[in-house]
């Protein structure tokens, strides 16, 4: 079995945010959050916002990155993808 892990919180990610933008090293805030570094390098390119009607509007935005991981996590469930699972139950 893998080791277990829990997702970065909507608390966390908005450090993240604030942190982004004062412009806070990615070891620094691995090191406060108690997180790997490779944690935080993967939430920030994973979850970074652009949009291409607004092209000013670009970087790392909490709400949005945590909009996208719920979205994510929503269409990897198992249940949802394997409908004949949900029937065995």
């Amino acid at each position: 079995m893998g080791a277990a892990y829990s997702q970065l919180s909507i608390e966390e990610r908005k450090k993240i945010e604030r942190w982004r933008h004062a412009k806070v090293s990615v070891e620094e805030m691995a090191r406060v959050l108690k997180r790997h570094r490779s944690t935080i390098f993967r939430e920030i390119r994973r979850n970074r916002f652009h949009d291409a009607d607004l092209p000013k509007v670009r970087g790392y935005f909490a709400m949005a990155a945590q909009i996208r991981t719920a979205d994510r996590r929503a269409r990897q469930r198992k249940l949802i993808r394997h409908l004949q699972l949900c029937r065995r139950s």
